[in-house]
């Protein structure tokens, strides 16, 4: 069944649960192959350039433009090593996010988010972790960021279709740290200033192991 699911989905769209959250752990090296194999690798973005500290714009055309962009994107990730993107790290000012990440169980999770909208968690399920935390706009710098451990991410796959999207540990790190991209927020932009000079001095003093695209 796994090997014919895109045959059985027209458009690639996935499954739900019963809960209505996308089933994206299946067929997860196919789909992400079938992507990445169609698009062209793009350099990163990286602090300082406007595109990454403003919202971007709602995406509007689910077309042949933006299923481009969904392909090279993913080209993109893998040749980052990243376990996730925004459209705007690619220098692209439209609100989608393409992800291939692991929560902490080690389960995999490939899937693409236009116009997330992440939803507020009740004070019961807001467990803080403090995990170390990066970013392809910011190479070569990390460090520890307080997120919920559990996440809920809705909007549209890259046909227009709802999507419910929800994740644990470094998953629900991923959702949270790409729908802030969309709307102009780094990482660092949540660290104190201490915390933050630190983070970019690591990215002065490193050399980025992808391209990346100068600020002018």
């Amino acid at each position: 069944m796994a090997q014919d699911t895109e045959q059985q989905r027209p458009g690639g769209v996935l499954p739900v649960d019963d809960e209505g959250f996308v089933i994206d752990t299946e067929d997860c090296e196919a789909r992400e192959t079938a992507y990445r194999e169609r698009g062209t690798s793009r350099p990163i973005t990286v602090v300082g350039n406007p595109v990454l500290h403003k919202e971007c714009k709602d995406v509007t055309a689910f077309d042949d433009d933006l299923a481009k962009l969904v392909d090279d994107m993913f080209a993109t990730q893998r040749v980052a090593q990243g376990v996730g993107v925004a459209a705007n790290q690619v220098g692209v000012d439209l609100k989608v996010f393409v992800y291939d990440c692991q929560d902490d169980e080690g389960v995999r999770h490939v899937g693409v988010v236009c116009n997330p909208v992440l939803q507020e968690l009740p004070a019961d399920q807001r467990r803080l972790d403090d995990s170390g935390e990066g970013c392809l706009s910011v190479p070569t710098a990390y460090a520890p960021l307080a997120r919920p451990d559990y996440a809920v991410v809705t909007g549209q796959d890259e046909k227009g279709n709802p999507v419910k999207v929800r994740g644990t540990g470094y998953f629900a790190r991923c959702l949270q740290h790409e729908t802030d991209h969309l709307y102009g927020y780094l990482y660092i932009d949540r660290l104190s200033k201490r915390e933050r000079k630190d983070a970019l001095r690591q990215m002065e003093e490193g050399t980025p192991r992808y391209p990346v695209a100068p600020n002018d």
